[in-house]
Protein backbone atom coordinates (compact mmCIF):
# COMPACT_ATOMS: atom_id res chain seq x y z
CA UNK A 1 0.00 0.00 0.00
CA UNK A 2 1.21 3.52 -0.75
CA UNK A 3 1.24 6.34 1.80
CA UNK A 4 -2.10 7.69 0.59
CA UNK A 5 -3.81 4.33 1.06
CA UNK A 6 -2.27 3.90 4.51
CA UNK A 7 -3.54 7.31 5.61
CA UNK A 8 -7.00 6.63 4.24
CA UNK A 9 -7.16 3.21 5.91
CA UNK A 10 -6.10 4.71 9.24
CA UNK A 11 -8.70 7.49 9.02
CA UNK A 12 -11.50 5.04 8.21
CA UNK A 13 -10.49 2.69 11.02
CA UNK A 14 -10.20 5.54 13.53
CA UNK A 15 -13.59 6.89 12.50
CA UNK A 16 -15.09 3.43 13.00
CA UNK A 17 -13.50 3.18 16.45
CA UNK A 18 -14.97 6.52 17.47
CA UNK A 19 -18.40 5.53 16.12
CA UNK A 20 -18.27 2.21 17.99
CA UNK A 21 -16.69 3.21 21.30
CA UNK A 22 -16.64 7.00 21.59
CA UNK A 23 -14.15 8.73 23.85
CA UNK A 24 -12.20 6.71 26.42
CA UNK A 25 -13.77 7.10 29.86
CA UNK A 26 -10.41 7.35 31.60
CA UNK A 27 -6.97 8.54 30.58
CA UNK A 28 -8.12 10.37 27.45
CA UNK A 29 -4.97 11.69 25.70
CA UNK A 30 -6.64 15.03 24.94
CA UNK A 31 -7.48 15.47 28.62
CA UNK A 32 -3.89 14.60 29.50
CA UNK A 33 -2.65 17.19 26.99
CA UNK A 34 -5.02 19.72 28.54
CA UNK A 35 -3.66 19.10 32.03
CA UNK A 36 -0.07 19.49 30.85
CA UNK A 37 -0.91 22.62 28.86
CA UNK A 38 -2.76 24.08 31.85
CA UNK A 39 0.18 23.44 34.15
CA UNK A 40 2.51 25.10 31.65
CA UNK A 41 0.18 28.07 31.28
CA UNK A 42 0.25 28.62 35.05
CA UNK A 43 4.03 28.79 34.92
CA UNK A 44 4.56 30.97 31.85
CA UNK A 45 1.47 33.22 31.76
CA UNK A 46 1.97 36.91 31.24
CA UNK A 47 -0.32 39.58 29.84
CA UNK A 48 1.65 39.41 26.60
CA UNK A 49 0.99 38.33 23.03
CA UNK A 50 4.61 37.22 22.45
CA UNK A 51 4.52 35.06 25.59
CA UNK A 52 1.18 33.55 24.52
CA UNK A 53 2.49 32.94 21.01
CA UNK A 54 5.52 31.09 22.40
CA UNK A 55 3.22 29.05 24.63
CA UNK A 56 0.95 28.06 21.73
CA UNK A 57 3.90 27.24 19.48
CA UNK A 58 5.44 25.05 22.18
CA UNK A 59 2.26 23.08 22.88
CA UNK A 60 1.18 22.64 19.27
CA UNK A 61 4.73 22.01 18.11
CA UNK A 62 5.19 19.27 20.70
CA UNK A 63 1.99 17.52 19.61
CA UNK A 64 2.85 17.79 15.91
CA UNK A 65 6.41 16.61 16.59
CA UNK A 66 5.06 13.53 18.35
CA UNK A 67 3.00 12.81 15.25
CA UNK A 68 6.01 13.34 12.99
CA UNK A 69 8.20 11.02 15.09
CA UNK A 70 5.51 8.35 15.04
CA UNK A 71 5.17 8.71 11.28
CA UNK A 72 8.93 8.36 10.85
CA UNK A 73 9.05 5.31 13.11
CA UNK A 74 6.33 3.56 11.07
CA UNK A 75 7.52 4.61 7.60
CA UNK A 76 8.51 1.06 6.61
CA UNK A 77 5.85 -0.71 8.67
CA UNK A 78 2.50 -0.36 6.89
CA UNK A 79 0.36 -2.08 9.50
CA UNK A 80 1.92 -0.04 12.28
CA UNK A 81 1.30 3.17 10.29
CA UNK A 82 -2.37 2.27 9.80
CA UNK A 83 -2.70 1.41 13.50
CA UNK A 84 -1.00 4.62 14.62
CA UNK A 85 -3.16 6.74 12.30
CA UNK A 86 -6.29 4.92 13.47
CA UNK A 87 -5.48 5.45 17.14
CA UNK A 88 -4.66 9.12 16.58
CA UNK A 89 -7.89 9.59 14.62
CA UNK A 90 -9.90 7.89 17.34
CA UNK A 91 -8.22 10.10 19.92
CA UNK A 92 -8.96 13.41 18.20
CA UNK A 93 -12.46 12.74 16.86
CA UNK A 94 -15.53 13.55 18.94
CA UNK A 95 -18.41 12.50 16.70
CA UNK A 96 -20.01 9.87 18.90
CA UNK A 97 -19.58 11.94 22.05
CA UNK A 98 -21.11 14.98 20.35
CA UNK A 99 -24.13 13.01 19.13
CA UNK A 100 -24.53 11.41 22.55
CA UNK A 101 -24.61 14.79 24.28
CA UNK A 102 -27.19 16.06 21.82
CA UNK A 103 -29.37 13.02 22.46
CA UNK A 104 -28.93 13.36 26.22
CA UNK A 105 -30.15 16.96 26.01
CA UNK A 106 -33.11 15.88 23.90
CA UNK A 107 -34.13 13.24 26.46
CA UNK A 108 -34.15 15.81 29.27
CA UNK A 109 -36.08 18.35 27.22
CA UNK A 110 -38.65 15.76 26.17
CA UNK A 111 -39.11 14.86 29.83
CA UNK A 112 -39.64 18.52 30.69
CA UNK A 113 -36.72 18.45 33.12
CA UNK A 114 -35.32 21.91 32.46
CA UNK A 115 -33.07 21.87 35.54
CA UNK A 116 -31.32 18.73 34.30
CA UNK A 117 -31.14 20.12 30.76
CA UNK A 118 -29.54 23.34 32.02
CA UNK A 119 -26.93 21.34 33.89
CA UNK A 120 -26.31 19.14 30.85
CA UNK A 121 -25.77 22.09 28.51
CA UNK A 122 -22.36 22.62 30.09
CA UNK A 123 -21.22 19.38 28.42
CA UNK A 124 -21.78 21.05 25.04
CA UNK A 125 -20.88 24.71 25.48
CA UNK A 126 -19.98 27.39 28.00
CA UNK A 127 -23.19 29.37 27.65
CA UNK A 128 -24.97 30.60 30.77
CA UNK A 129 -28.05 28.37 30.94
CA UNK A 130 -29.63 29.81 34.09
CA UNK A 131 -32.37 31.78 32.36
CA UNK A 132 -32.84 29.57 29.27
CA UNK A 133 -36.25 28.03 28.65
CA UNK A 134 -36.94 24.91 26.57
CA UNK A 135 -36.54 26.69 23.22
CA UNK A 136 -33.42 28.51 24.41
CA UNK A 137 -31.85 25.26 25.51
CA UNK A 138 -32.78 23.56 22.24
CA UNK A 139 -31.24 26.43 20.28
CA UNK A 140 -28.04 26.43 22.33
CA UNK A 141 -27.62 22.69 21.91
CA UNK A 142 -28.39 22.80 18.18
CA UNK A 143 -25.83 25.57 17.63
CA UNK A 144 -23.21 23.64 19.59
CA UNK A 145 -23.90 20.46 17.61
CA UNK A 146 -23.38 22.43 14.40
CA UNK A 147 -20.19 24.20 15.47
CA UNK A 148 -18.62 21.08 16.93
CA UNK A 149 -19.43 19.02 13.86
CA UNK A 150 -16.81 21.18 12.17
CA UNK A 151 -14.34 21.40 15.07
CA UNK A 152 -14.54 17.81 16.33
CA UNK A 153 -15.20 15.84 13.15
CA UNK A 154 -14.69 17.62 9.82
CA UNK A 155 -11.51 19.54 10.67
CA UNK A 156 -9.58 16.66 12.27
CA UNK A 157 -10.39 14.36 9.37
CA UNK A 158 -9.29 16.89 6.76
CA UNK A 159 -6.10 17.79 8.64
CA UNK A 160 -5.34 14.09 8.97
CA UNK A 161 -5.94 13.61 5.27
CA UNK A 162 -3.56 16.36 4.15
CA UNK A 163 -0.94 16.25 6.93
CA UNK A 164 -1.17 12.76 8.41
CA UNK A 165 -0.26 12.12 12.03
CA UNK A 166 1.26 15.59 12.63
CA UNK A 167 -1.91 17.15 11.23
CA UNK A 168 -4.20 15.08 13.45
CA UNK A 169 -2.32 15.75 16.69
CA UNK A 170 -1.31 19.33 15.90
CA UNK A 171 -4.85 20.35 15.00
CA UNK A 172 -6.36 18.83 18.12
CA UNK A 173 -3.71 20.51 20.29
CA UNK A 174 -4.45 23.91 18.75
CA UNK A 175 -8.21 23.48 19.03
CA UNK A 176 -7.83 22.46 22.67
CA UNK A 177 -5.70 25.51 23.42
CA UNK A 178 -8.34 27.73 21.84
CA UNK A 179 -10.93 26.26 24.22
CA UNK A 180 -8.59 26.77 27.16
CA UNK A 181 -7.08 30.23 26.62
CA UNK A 182 -8.69 31.59 23.45
CA UNK A 183 -11.45 33.45 25.28
CA UNK A 184 -11.59 37.23 25.41
CA UNK A 185 -11.34 37.45 29.17
CA UNK A 186 -9.13 39.83 31.11
CA UNK A 187 -6.59 37.06 31.68
CA UNK A 188 -6.44 35.73 28.13
CA UNK A 189 -7.14 38.65 25.80
CA UNK A 190 -3.44 38.96 25.01
CA UNK A 191 -2.00 35.65 26.16
CA UNK A 192 -4.62 33.61 24.27
CA UNK A 193 -4.52 35.72 21.10
CA UNK A 194 -2.20 33.37 19.17
CA UNK A 195 -4.18 30.28 20.16
CA UNK A 196 -7.46 31.87 19.08
CA UNK A 197 -6.13 33.26 15.80
CA UNK A 198 -4.27 30.04 15.04
CA UNK A 199 -7.45 28.05 15.53
CA UNK A 200 -9.31 30.46 13.24
CA UNK A 201 -6.72 29.92 10.51
CA UNK A 202 -6.69 26.14 10.97
CA UNK A 203 -10.46 26.01 10.54
CA UNK A 204 -10.89 28.37 7.59
CA UNK A 205 -11.09 25.57 5.01
CA UNK A 206 -12.65 22.83 7.18
CA UNK A 207 -15.49 25.11 8.35
CA UNK A 208 -16.41 25.98 4.78
CA UNK A 209 -16.09 22.38 3.67
CA UNK A 210 -18.30 21.38 6.61
CA UNK A 211 -20.93 23.90 5.56
CA UNK A 212 -20.98 22.53 2.02
CA UNK A 213 -21.16 18.94 3.29
CA UNK A 214 -24.03 19.96 5.56
CA UNK A 215 -25.90 21.28 2.54
CA UNK A 216 -25.26 18.06 0.62
CA UNK A 217 -26.62 16.05 3.56
CA UNK A 218 -29.69 18.25 4.16
CA UNK A 219 -32.12 15.75 2.54
CA UNK A 220 -31.23 13.24 5.31
CA UNK A 221 -33.31 15.40 7.69
CA UNK A 222 -35.89 16.46 5.12
CA UNK A 223 -34.06 19.67 4.33
CA UNK A 224 -33.10 21.47 1.16
CA UNK A 225 -29.48 21.79 -0.01
CA UNK A 226 -30.44 25.00 -1.80
CA UNK A 227 -31.89 26.52 1.38
CA UNK A 228 -28.82 25.48 3.38
CA UNK A 229 -26.47 27.09 0.86
CA UNK A 230 -28.61 30.23 0.71
CA UNK A 231 -28.58 30.61 4.50
CA UNK A 232 -24.83 30.08 4.61
CA UNK A 233 -24.24 32.66 1.86
CA UNK A 234 -26.62 35.22 3.37
CA UNK A 235 -26.07 34.83 7.11
CA UNK A 236 -22.64 33.35 7.88
CA UNK A 237 -20.95 36.76 8.10
CA UNK A 238 -23.40 37.88 10.79
CA UNK A 239 -21.74 35.54 13.28
CA UNK A 240 -18.72 37.02 15.12
CA UNK A 241 -16.66 33.90 14.38
CA UNK A 242 -15.23 33.67 10.84
CA UNK A 243 -15.78 29.91 10.94
CA UNK A 244 -18.62 28.94 13.28
CA UNK A 245 -21.05 31.09 11.34
CA UNK A 246 -20.40 29.06 8.20
CA UNK A 247 -21.64 25.72 9.49
CA UNK A 248 -24.22 27.12 11.92
CA UNK A 249 -25.87 29.04 9.08
CA UNK A 250 -25.81 25.92 6.90
CA UNK A 251 -27.40 23.88 9.70
CA UNK A 252 -30.07 26.56 10.15
CA UNK A 253 -30.92 26.43 6.46
CA UNK A 254 -30.84 22.64 6.27
CA UNK A 255 -33.12 22.32 9.31
CA UNK A 256 -35.25 25.34 8.27
CA UNK A 257 -34.87 26.93 11.70
CA UNK A 258 -33.55 30.20 13.06
CA UNK A 259 -30.33 30.09 15.07
CA UNK A 260 -28.17 32.83 16.59
CA UNK A 261 -29.16 35.77 18.74
CA UNK A 262 -27.96 37.19 22.04
CA UNK A 263 -26.06 34.78 24.31
CA UNK A 264 -24.39 35.12 27.70
CA UNK A 265 -20.99 33.62 28.49
CA UNK A 266 -19.69 34.01 32.05
CA UNK A 267 -21.50 37.33 32.37
CA UNK A 268 -20.39 38.61 28.95
CA UNK A 269 -23.21 39.21 26.46
CA UNK A 270 -22.56 38.45 22.80
CA UNK A 271 -24.81 39.00 19.78
CA UNK A 272 -24.26 36.21 17.27
CA UNK A 273 -26.61 37.55 14.64
CA UNK A 274 -29.59 35.79 13.11
CA UNK A 275 -28.85 32.65 11.10
CA UNK A 276 -31.62 31.15 8.99
CA UNK A 277 -35.16 32.32 8.34
CA UNK A 278 -37.26 29.59 9.96
CA UNK A 279 -38.84 29.20 13.39
CA UNK A 280 -36.85 28.75 16.59
CA UNK A 281 -35.64 25.13 16.94
CA UNK A 282 -37.34 22.78 19.38
CA UNK A 283 -36.36 19.39 20.74
CA UNK A 284 -37.40 17.64 17.51
CA UNK A 285 -35.03 19.86 15.58
CA UNK A 286 -32.26 19.05 18.06
CA UNK A 287 -32.67 15.37 17.23
CA UNK A 288 -32.61 16.24 13.53
CA UNK A 289 -29.42 18.22 14.12
CA UNK A 290 -27.82 15.11 15.64
CA UNK A 291 -28.76 13.09 12.55
CA UNK A 292 -27.44 15.84 10.28
CA UNK A 293 -24.18 15.95 12.23
CA UNK A 294 -23.69 12.21 11.81
CA UNK A 295 -24.40 12.42 8.09
CA UNK A 296 -22.00 15.35 7.63
CA UNK A 297 -19.36 13.38 9.54
CA UNK A 298 -19.66 10.45 7.15
CA UNK A 299 -19.50 12.81 4.19
CA UNK A 300 -16.36 14.39 5.69
CA UNK A 301 -14.79 10.94 6.01
CA UNK A 302 -15.48 10.26 2.33
CA UNK A 303 -13.92 13.61 1.42
CA UNK A 304 -10.90 12.90 3.62
CA UNK A 305 -10.34 9.54 1.95
CA UNK A 306 -10.58 11.19 -1.45
CA UNK A 307 -7.96 13.85 -0.67
CA UNK A 308 -5.68 11.76 1.58
CA UNK A 309 -1.95 12.12 0.87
Amino acid sequence: MDARSLTAAGLVTGYALDAAFGDPQRGHPVALFGRVASALEQRVWADSRPRGTAYAATCVGAAAALGALTAAATRRRPLARVAATALATWTVLGGRGLAGEGEAMAVRLEAGDLSAARRRLGHLCGRDATALDELGLARAATESIAENTSDAVVAPLLWGAVAGLPGLLGYRALNTLDAMVGHRTRRFTRFGWASARGDDLANLVPARAGALLTAVCAPVVGGSPRRALAARRRDAARHPSPNAGQIEAAFAGALDVRLGGVNSYAGQVEDRGTLGAGRPPDVRDLRRAVRLSRAAGLAALALAVAVAR
